[in-house]
């Protein structure tokens, strides 16, 4: 276990944020995160959070994939004042951060999401994982699924993914993954792309519209830039930017604005 010392952070907001399906409530307290092959617990001590995993791997998988050398404190800080609903959204999502999750990941899980919700997009992703993810074991021996690869899920039927609860979307993501183990696009090198072009590759794939094409850009590329525009963001803007979301003045965080105002609009003031 290790205590480090972290400024706006908070696992039950990240959690529940809409950016990841697989970090969830832990029975009797705390958070349980499955990502990169790995397992890690989180869970609340005093004013901070332990995390059961060991310095090395703390400093080099899980404080980057937390983004914790970014300050989102200085997002905050530039927010316009005379900005009342942005000034409340971030108030409501302090702590959140854009995770830097893997771009196969978030390909697989944001074609799940389309016409769905967080709970059930989460049950989705997880039957994927263990039908055909590979399996691994934690620090206390028991089994966890990866996410798996592009090629298993090219290979499996489009009769047992629907048999899984995927609906309409197993075509669209059986064919996304045969695409992408063909390496058409190679998720990996989009990350060293502007935005416009790693988007402009993304929507070559089936099943991925602007609005997915945007998750995985900001979700999966650490694409900040990136907005993505699903039902809630659209109310949004139309409530309080009728001419238009200040895109220049946040120009390189205006995606982590969207997070929060996306947390915003799903919770409210609820912590």
């Amino acid at each position: 276990m290790i205590r480090p010392q972290l400024s706006w952070f908070d696992p039950a907001r990240i959690a529940r944020s809409g950016q990841c399906f697989r970090f969830a409530p832990l029975e009797g307290g705390g958070w349980g995160l499955t990502a990169l092959g790995r397992r890690l617990c989180v869970y609340p001590d005093g004013d901070g959070y332990r995390f059961d995993c060991e310095p090395e791997e703390w400093e080099t998988v899980w404080r980057p994939y937390f983004d914790l050398d970014t300050d989102y404190a200085a997002f905050a800080a530039a927010i316009n004042p005379r900005d009342a609903y942005l000034t409340a959204a971030v108030a409501s999502a302090e702590g959140v951060r854009i995770l830097r999750q893997a771009p196969w990941e978030t390909t697989v899980a944001f074609i799940l999401s389309q016409q769905s919700n967080i709970p059930r997009i989460t049950r989705n992703l997880e039957a994927v994982c263990r039908a055909y993810g590979a399996p691994f074991s934690d620090r206390q021996g028991r089994t966890w699924y990866d996410i798996p690869t592009p090629a298993s899920l090219a290979a499996a039927s489009e009769a047992d993914l629907r048999a899984l609860g995927l609906g309409y979307r197993a075509p669209y993501l059986r064919a996304a993954a045969a695409r992408v183990a063909a390496g058409e696009p190679d998720l990996a090198a989009l990350a060293t792309l502007p935005y416009k072009k790693a988007h402009a590759a993304l929507v070559t794939l089936p099943g991925v519209g602007n609005k997915v094409a945007d998750c995985i850009c900001l979700f999966g590329l650490h694409q900040l830039d990136a907005f993505p525009v699903d039902t809630h963001i659209r109310q949004m803007l139309q409530a309080h930017y009728k001419r238009g979301f200040p895109m220049r003045r946040y120009k390189g965080f205006a995606g982590v604005l969207q997070q929060y105002a996306f947390y915003y609009e799903l919770y409210g003031g609820k912590t």
